[in-house]
């Protein structure tokens, strides 16, 4: 596991497992832009049956474009919020369901091991219920590279 996701939501704490994450810093055009990405796993052995997350398995939170002074991010931290002429979060639900995310803040640091982790917290549409109200989320995972092993014959 990468890491954890939580969304607050009033009826239960929602918590997804991180089965992917990437994380880069772009330099197009003399300029440094963020780009992140982070899919949950689709494995629901954690989840009860009657929780609101069964019906969504797995979520997709995305970052792109998103302009940086430079591509050191240890000890850094970004606090965004889109708006309608710029738009850098995006949430993937896998389904026709569609959230946004608001008051993000994405903070980096280095763990014990020296590799890169991601502390993101902010505010997602209540896609569960469609209630119309706003939900806080939590979440935190590292980039390290995944070990492949290869069977040799």
């Amino acid at each position: 596991m990468k890491g954890i996701l939580k969304i607050y939501h009033p009826d239960e704490t929602l918590k997804y497992h991180i089965h992917s994450t990437y994380c880069k810093a772009v330099y197009s055009n003399e300029e440094h832009f963020l780009e992140v990405e982070i899919i949950t796993d689709d494995s629901l052995d954690h989840v009860e049956d009657d929780s609101l997350q069964y019906n969504f398995p797995q979520i997709s939170l995305n970052l792109s474009d998103f302009p940086i002074d430079d591509a050191e991010l240890p000890g850094k931290t970004f606090d965004l919020d889109d708006t309608q002429d710029e738009t850098f979060t995006d949430v993937n639900l896998y389904d026709d369901a569609d959230a946004y995310l608001s008051q993000n803040k994405l903070s980096f640091r280095r763990d014990a091991e020296g590799e890169l982790e991601l502390f993101w917290e902010g505010i997602i549409d209540d896609f569960y219920t469609e209630s119309g109200s706003e939900i806080p989320f939590k979440l935190k995972c590292h980039f390290k590279q995944d070990e492949i092993l290869v069977d040799e014959d």
